[in-house]
């Protein structure tokens, strides 16, 4: 528990923000994918010919021709198949239908969140993604070096998770409630995850955290909502929360 003592100062400067709603420090990061249609018109102009012969003669040499396009088309789509069935996917996480998946190959990790969230910068975190009508509704990922190779290290779930939960996850001026804690290994990485509640004068969110240690690193994956909202987003929020893997790099 020491070593997890002697980390919160950088883990309470990268994941502190992660338990209230954030304002000046995040801006919606827009993508979008164009996919532009190119027409082509062929117009082949029929030539009356002759004789039967000449006719015979055109259209062999139009199947020729064409015989001779579908090869070269092949050989141009086969290998953009190729290199498709290439992507890395080993370890993506599963889709799920109103789920849409990030994958992170430089630090090894990967997550499902709910579609129709949107994807904001604010600083200190790795990955953040949130409602932009409910902002209290949100997933955030945060990571720190450490020397530790397994999260038992720290202490148990519940011992990690309290002091996450009071001197990380949530502000000192805000009452914070531990509901559970538990431990799953999941391809022979130990995580834990804990069910908690902070109240603010104004709101209450409802908030579920996994953790775990790879790749010389602690990762820490929050996602919640507001309390009144806990009951219609709670099997969303699970969904996010199990679908934490961490993978080697």
């Amino acid at each position: 528990m020491a070593a997890l003592q002697n980390s919160m100062p950088s883990l309470h400067h990268t994941l502190f923000v992660n338990s209230f709603p954030q304002k000046g420090l995040q801006k919606l990061s827009h993508g979008a994918f164009l996919c532009c249609k190119t027409s082509v018109s062929l117009h082949v102009r029929a030539e009356h010919l002759s004789s039967s012969a000449a006719a015979a003669s055109s259209s062999s040499h139009f199947q020729e021709s064409c015989g001779r396009r579908r090869i070269i088309a092949a050989g141009i789509i086969a290998p953009l198949v190729s290199i498709v069935d290439r992507t890395p996917t080993a370890f993506a996480a599963e889709t799920k239908k109103g789920f849409l998946p990030v994958t992170d190959q430089k630090d090894g990790y990967t997550f499902l969140y709910p579609f129709g969230w949107q994807e904001v910068v604010i600083e200190g975190q790795d990955k953040v993604f949130k409602d932009v009508i409910e902002p209290l509704e949100s997933v955030s990922v945060n990571l720190i070096p450490t020397n530790k190779q397994d999260i038992r290290d720290f202490g148990s779930p519940q011992e990690v998770a309290e002091i996450l939960i009071k001197k990380v996850l949530a502000p000192p001026t805000q009452k914070t409630k531990l509901i559970q804690a538990a431990e799953h290994d999941e391809d022979g990485k130990a995580y834990y995850t804990f069910e908690f509640v902070t109240q603010a004068p104004n709101y209450t969110r409802h908030a579920l955290t996994a953790v775990s240690i790879g790749n010389g690193k602690f990762y820490t994956l929050t996602t919640g909502a507001n309390e009144r909202r806990w009951d219609k987003m709670k099997d969303r929020l699970m969904t996010v929360v199990d679908s934490f893997k961490i993978f080697n790099v």
